[in-house]
């Protein structure tokens, strides 16, 4: 069974949506955030990355909580009067994904009701441990998938027969429009509806939802008479049936071991592929078990051979597939996690992408079939983790247009600390 709470959300005020609203903080490089932040000075990335706006020996956790409600008292953003329920709707390319965000207990996820399929990275779940701190706020919400319920789409249908709060297009081309649930009876439709949904599932937002709980469980620590009910024991999410929902391929960039050729690279994939050249044209893969390679003379289509197949939720991942019998074997990358000689690149990025990186840094880049939804279920039911970078969903939530205050009428402005 799903609990999802309401909200009274601090939002953008009218007409700075668009100014403040940001792509999530982890899809920018350094350069590119403080860039966008020069732009933009309004952009919310200059509080989710607040090293592009603190000074040397400042405190950049510090410098984000100060920016943030500072911005607040400016009333560039503002706060709803009472709890409700916010449906989230994001077209891009003629295609529409519809959301409700609320707050998900920590308990949940706790319990496993919320299932994840990613690892963690401890540096990662770190800065935004000292982010939320710093902040007194959840700024980004979870991307949280369950199994499509016709009653909840009804429900969200009928909303967005409204006005919305916000309607604007971002300069990536997506719409965002977003509406208010405020009144009591509808509050609690919404409610019961994801009563009946289910279990949750994290599709984005890992690091995210781990530095809330690690948080609550600080707090936990340092107040035991904890009720439950303290704003530090909820999640901001926002939650997708998954039949909406869209996967991009998440693809590989690696530089070679010192005196691999390309006719030896070729040798050493052979057993386990069939290979074919194609050239300049892009070697897309059409179905599970094909692969786009990108070397400096063009595209190969890699198919994998009958025998590396799997009935195993995870063996049977491309993204695994490519691991034990490419990455591992051939370039010596044994933990992509931490291997500085492999990057990740988001299939929005294009396959053009793919092939800057092999001219610049040589090596070779591979194109996959994206992660089916089908296929992160069957992950995260079975208990198991994808190989890092399996998932890139698409469009992404815009942080900025709806924060969570961890601020209470007993802490109100005095800082708390999650630190023990």
């Amino acid at each position: 069974m799903a609990e999802v709470r309401p909200f009274a959300a601090i939002r953008p005020a009218q007409g700075y949506a668009k100014r403040i609203a940001a792509l999530p903080y982890d899809v920018f490089e350094e350069g590119e955030a403080r860039r966008e932040v020069e732009k933009n000075p309004l952009s919310f990335l200059a509080i989710d990355r607040p090293e592009t706006i603190a000074g040397d020996g400042e405190n950049r956790y510090e410098k984000a909580g100060e920016l943030l409600w500072k911005r607040f008292r400016e009333g560039c953003l503002i706060q709803d009067g009472s709890p409700g329920y916010y449906i989230y709707e994001l077209t891009a390319e003629g295609r529409s994904q519809t959301g409700i965000a609320g707050l998900v207990p920590v308990d949940d996820y706790l319990s496993g009701a919320i299932h994840r399929h990613e690892n963690t990275r401890a540096e990662k779940e770190e800065d935004r441990i000292r982010h939320v701190a710093g902040c007194m706020a959840q700024t980004g919400p979870i991307f949280l998938a369950y199994r499509a319920r016709e009653e909840i789409r009804l429900l969200q249908e009928a909303e967005k027969e409204r006005s919305p709060l916000y309607d604007f297009t971002a300069e990536d081309g997506v719409r965002h429009r977003i509406w208010r649930v405020w009144e009591p009876e509808r509050i609690e439709a919404v409610r019961a509806a994801f009563q009946k949904a289910g279990d949750l599932y994290i599709a984005d937002g890992h690091h995210r939802c781990a530095a809330a709980v690690s948080c609550a469980l600080s707090m936990r620590r340092r107040h035991p008479d904890f009720t439950g009910e303290e704003p530090w024991n909820f999640i901001l999410s926002v939650l997708f049936g998954d039949d909406s929902l869209r996967i991009l391929d998440y693809n590989r960039a690696v530089r070679a071991p010192e005196g691999m050729t390309q006719r030896r690279l070729l040798e050493r994939l052979a057993p386990c592929f069939e290979i074919e050249f194609v050239g300049s044209e892009t070697a897309r893969p059409r179905k599970k078990g094909e692969f786009g390679m990108y070397v400096r003379d063009g595209w190969y289509l890699l198919t994998a051979r009958e025998e590396l197949s799997s009935s195993d939720p995870v063996e049977g991942l491309d993204t695994a597939i490519l691991q034990k019998y490419v990455l591992e074997p051939v370039f010596g990358i044994q933990n992509p996690r931490t291997d500085g000689r492999i990057s990740f690149v988001g299939g929005a990025r294009g396959a053009g992408e793919l092939e800057r990186r092999v001219e610049l840094e040589g090596g070779a880049a591979f194109l996959l079939y994206p992660t089916s939804m089908r296929e992160l279920f069957a992950v995260a039911d079975a208990g198991r983790l994808m190989p890092p970078k399996s998932t890139w969903f698409e469009p992404k939530l815009r942080s900025g247009l709806l924060i969570y205050s961890l601020k209470d009428q007993e802490t109100n402005d005095r800082r708390v600390s999650y630190y023990e």
